[in-house]
């Protein structure tokens, strides 16, 4: 066993030094031709693939370059010393891949995911491959508090079953906001959020007058012309951002710098969307090929094809909330300091798209209610992440990471505060016996989503029905056309 595992583990940590873009297409590839696709279909899905991660990560890159100097800016210009530091989900899916349980995740992933498919308790086909990673950091921290690794493992089947059910339940918002007919989103930094902005848009909602505040991007356009495209909005926001950060002790220096900023958040605004539809165009066809994969062996069953929430990131509505996030995120982190925060905000800061995917579609793309949102849980996910980290950094060093020069905790934006993380950890920390009324519970949610989902297709069938059944009264309530001569 011992044996079998170092192999694995070996296989992981090479799959997880060659990183997403590398890897996915390697994957995607085989995937493709297991899923029936001819060799050169295959190749060039998975290669497009490729590219899209590419050129989606120099654009974040690009953002997170010139926002953290200006994020790091505002903290010390707040007096403000947190000692925890984010490392970002680079090196957190390095840590995660790194794992006892991060060896065998994929495997372990793809079981759970058929089973569930199986017993009807998903309809969420995951092809989202890489981002297995999720899934088994939270496992690598169970086994880190429990000192079980068969704890850790059973930890991350759980929170796979929890995640697709998830999926499952935020589909139909995804769906129709995006326009992607039978996807979801089973991605473990966006869709433990619809826990919160669902009852958040309920409450939204039933605010007086901020009811009636209608903020998405094309109501925002129309009221304001070309100032209110996500160009301009990029460049205006970088430079308020670049005056709370660099302000003006150099006047020549920092107005390069503020410059700088916004035009790089402007071309981030551009190109974002541009690199997503890259990577749609080989997502598109390993999706369908999925789907019928799915459909032959489960014939007369609807599925969804689960796939990475990369490529909503680049919508309007979705970038907007995320640039004004950028400082919020930082002035909420040093405001919380106080009460007990200890992270610092730096390198998932150019991530915040990945943590509002799901909470846009909920909020109907209100911007205003999406970053709202968006400060909530990422506050209550600073104390988390501040919980975690001391933990997260045993299972780091255990992975082979070297620490940041003078850090001594460290965590991260996108998994080390999340929700699931932190009631996986939790419940951990009060014994192992948790970890199986997690189980139970987890199941038992999966079963009620399903039942949901069942509701959800008699009420569309029952309307499709409807609407049909009035085209046929109305066709024959029509008088006959006189002939032709």
């Amino acid at each position: 066993m011992d044996a079998f595992t170092d192999i694995l583990s070996e296989v992981s940590g090479y799959l997880s030094t060659l990183g997403a873009s590398i890897t996915l297409p390697f994957l995607i590839a085989i995937f493709g031709l297991i899923l029936g696709q001819k060799v050169p279909q295959a190749i060039r899905a998975g290669l497009l693939i490729g590219v899209g991660f590419i050129g989606i990560n120099l654009v974040i890159g690009l953002m997170g370059t010139q926002v953290g100097p200006a994020a790091t800016g505002i903290a010390e210009s707040l007096g403000v010393n947190l000692t925890t530091i984010d490392v970002g989900w680079p090196s957190s899916a390095a840590i995660a891949f790194g794992s006892t349980v991060g060896a065998i995740i994929i495997p372990l992933g793809l079981v759970v995911n058929i089973v569930l498919l199986a017993t009807g308790l998903t309809r969420t086909f995951n092809i989202d491959l890489w981002n297995f990673w999720h899934t088994a950091l939270v496992g690598a921290l169970v086994a880190a508090v429990t000192e079980s690794f068969w704890l850790g493992i059973a930890a991350a089947a759980v929170h796979m079953t929890v995640v697709l059910a998830l999926a499952d339940l935020s589909a139909p918002w995804i769906q129709k906001y995006f326009g992607f007919p039978d996807i979801s989103f089973p991605h473990g930094t966006s869709v433990p959020y619809i826990a919160f902005a669902a009852p958040l848009n309920w409450l939204f909602d039933r605010i007086p007058g901020f009811n009636r505040l209608h903020a998405d991007p094309t109501t925002i356009q129309k009221r304001f012309g070309v100032f209110g495209e996500a160009m301009i909005l990029g460049f205006v926001l970088g430079i308020l951002l670049g005056i709370l950060g660099f302000g003006f002790d150099d006047p020549r220096g920092d107005s390069i710098a503020i410059l700088t900023l916004a035009v790089s958040l402007a071309a981030v605004m551009v190109l974002l969307p541009r690199m997503v539809s890259l990577l749609m165009e080989g997502l598109i066809p390993i999706s369908e090929s999925a789907k019928t994969f799915v459909e032959r062996r489960f014939p007369g069953r609807k599925f969804y094809i689960g796939l990475d929430a990369a490529i909503a990131v680049g919508q309007p509505a979705v970038l907007a909330t995320s640039l004004v996030l950028v400082p919020v995120t930082v002035v909420v982190a040093v405001a919380l300091a106080p009460l007990g925060n200890t992270v610092l905000p730096l390198v998932d800061l150019a991530t915040i798209p990945f943590i509002v995917a799901i909470m846009v579609p909920i909020f109907r793309g209100n911007i205003v209610r999406s970053v709202i949102g968006g400060a909530i849980v990422i506050g209550i996910g600073l104390f988390i992440a501040t919980a975690t980290a001391g933990s997260f950094t045993q299972i780091a060093q255990s992975a082979g990471f070297e620490l940041p020069d003078g850090a001594t905790r460290i965590s991260s934006l996108v998994d080390g505060a999340n929700p699931l993380t932190g009631l996986f950890f939790g419940a951990s920390q009060m014994g192992g016996w948790t970890i199986g009324v997690l189980a139970v519970l987890a199941l038992g949610f999966a079963f009620a989503v399903s039942r949901v989902e069942r509701r959800r297709d008699v009420a569309r069938k029952a309307a499709a029905e409807a609407e049909l059944e009035a085209t046929q009264r109305e066709r024959a309530s029509e008088p006959p056309q006189p002939a032709e001569a």
